[in-house]
């Protein structure tokens, strides 16, 4: 009995203060996604509706492979601005 007596006056150095703030905002809540969203739309609308010539008998230079291409570029600008926004900024909450 007296080791748990011994281990209750023990002092661990723990009182280290709550966090009360995150690192950033969350990710739905930047204009950062809302511009990604409407570019990937508009990328997407612009591969299917464009076809390279006034009359529609040309190739398409515009087709699915240019337009995923443009897609991913988006999306590692998009991770890339994220992480630049995590990189030291916060937001104060009460948890």
């Amino acid at each position: 009995m007296s080791t748990a007596a011994a281990h209750t006056n023990l002092d661990l150095g723990v009182d280290e203060p709550r966090r009360l703030s995150t690192e950033t905002k969350n990710a739905t809540k930047t204009t950062e996604l809302i511009a990604f969203v409407l570019a990937v739309v508009a990328v997407v609308v612009t591969a299917n509706l464009y076809d390279g010539s006034g009359d529609g008998t040309g190739g398409d230079p515009f087709g699915a492979t240019t337009a995923i291409r443009y897609v991913v570029y988006l999306t590692i600008a998009y991770m890339l601005a994220r992480g630049l926004a995590k990189s030291g900024s916060r937001e104060v909450y009460d948890a």
